[in-house]
């Protein structure tokens, strides 16, 4: 889950981020989110010091489609405090949002103690170097396993128990295909036949959740990654140099048109873009949907609400034998080094890190543990299905979200005017040409 923003705020849009502050409600990511928890529900909102009983709150910051993730859990909350008499306050942020409201809060010293991010958008918009705290004097970073998937620059700047990265793909209801007679999909043609015969039992074959800017990148980031990787092994970093405009490359519209047509042909729900990911579970324990281009974290997620059901992921069937993508590692838990309460945030990562609480966490969300002294629990059957398939196989690549250097958000929006009918993906790729090329020219980027 991974959602991303303006990385400098215009003067125009200034009141209106300032005004989104007071909106708190809902988060990806570029998934970009980590799945569900030892208990059920979030921590309650609410609560401020209590000078009278010594008590002190903190203020955790996520969005809305992170709400299932391991460190928002209620019990666990109650828990800590219960042993602390640190209060944690949930501050659910809109998803479309986040980015903008947190570089505001940064930018005005308005501050939460702990957020919930992706260390890939950190660096790009939140200026990670400048504005949270390095963590790698922490009493539990000695036993990490994989510090490289925490840090940025050669610095520790996020907490995460789980070093697994969110695979990308299509997310399909395994009962619905059985009981249908079908296959998985291994290319584009193929994808077209199984949701024609799933549309004809009465069953959305795809749930797209694009009121949510980011989730339409699910589909084109792991394909044309796959692409890149297959047949033009030099596209990002030319495109990075600007030896390569994006109207170049016919590909990305040949991509992002298959997405598109999958809607035009009604094979998806009708109303994309009012519908949001915060929806997606309930469609698919319902068996309301079919599929859905997501990230393995739907699945966690879907499973501690219902662990009876039965979900799987394969590749984005863009081309014959894709890969699976494999997004930036997302999740972590970001300290600002303007925190209110930075001794009791850091606290709190330490309880997280204890020996006993990690392995509750890490068992409960069959996790890939970080952590020297906490065990990976047996991996559920999709996941194992994953490592045997794509990871064991070496048939995964890198999203293209990692290698682009700057927020891609106006990309988003760009896809979410073609289902809103304004725009073809020839127009989308000829405006984020210039977009793109502007923010590289802001970043002070060789060759622009």
């Amino acid at each position: 889950m991974r959602v991303t923003g303006e990385c400098s705020l215009k003067q125009a849009n200034w009141k209106v981020a300032i005004s989104a502050l007071t909106f708190l409600t809902t988060l990806s990511m570029a998934g970009c989110a980590s799945g569900g928890s030892p208990g059920t529900g979030t921590a309650s909102t609410g609560g401020a010091d209590n000078s009278s009983s010594g008590r002190v709150t903190i203020e955790f910051a996520l969005g809305k489609s992170s709400e299932n993730a391991a460190y928002a859990s209620k019990e666990l909350l109650d828990e800590f405090e219960k042993k602390t008499n640190i209060h944690v306050n949930i501050q659910m942020l809109p998803s479309e949002q986040i980015s903008t409201i947190m570089q505001t809060k940064l930018a005005v010293g308005e501050v939460p103690d702990l957020i919930l991010y992706n260390l890939v958008s950190a660096e790009r918009e939140l200026n990670l170097g400048k504005n949270f705290e390095p963590l790698g004097g922490e009493p539990w970073a000695s036993r990490l396993i994989n510090k490289d998937v925490l840090s940025s620059n050669g610095k520790l700047y996020a907490f995460h128990l789980n070093q697994d990265a969110g695979q990308q793909g299509m997310v399909y209801n395994e009962d619905i295909f059985k009981e249908l007679g079908l296959s998985v999909p291994k290319n584009y043609e193929e994808l077209l036949e199984v949701c024609e015969k799933i549309k004809a039992k009465g069953i959305t074959p795809i749930f797209m959740p694009f009121k949510d800017a980011w989730a339409t990148n699910i589909w084109t980031a792991a394909a044309l990654a796959d692409y890149a990787k297959k047949n033009d092994p030099k596209l990002w970093e030319d495109l990075t140099t600007n030896k390569r405009k994006w109207t170049d490359i016919p590909a990305f519209e040949t991509v992002t048109q298959q997405q598109l047509d999958l809607f035009k042909k009604g094979y998806t729900n009708k109303d994309v873009l009012s519908d949001s990911y915060d929806m997606a579970v309930g469609k698919f324990l319902k068996k309301e949907v079919a599929m859905m281009a997501m990230g393995d974290w739907l699945i966690n997620d879907a499973v501690q609400k219902d662990p009876n059901i039965h979900l799987g992921l394969f590749a984005i069937p863009s081309a014959e034998g894709a890969d699976m993508g494999i997004s930036p590692l997302g999740g972590q838990l970001f300290v600002p080094k303007k925190a209110k309460h930075l001794a009791e945030t850091k606290k709190f990562l330490e309880y997280l890190a204890s020996p006993e609480v990690g392995q509750k966490i890490v068992t409960a969300n069959k996790y890939i543990s970080n952590f020297k002294d906490i065990q990976t629990p047996e991996l559920p059957p999709y996941k194992q299905a994953i490592v045997d398939n794509y990871i064991k196989t070496n048939k995964t690549t890198l999203t293209m979200d990692a290698y682009l250097p700057v927020d891609i958000s106006e990309l988003w929006k760009g896809y979410q005017d073609m289902y809103a009918g304004g725009k073809t993906p020839k127009d989308v790729y000829a405006a984020w040409d210039k977009k793109f090329g502007q923010l590289m020219k802001d970043k002070k980027m060789p060759g622009f």
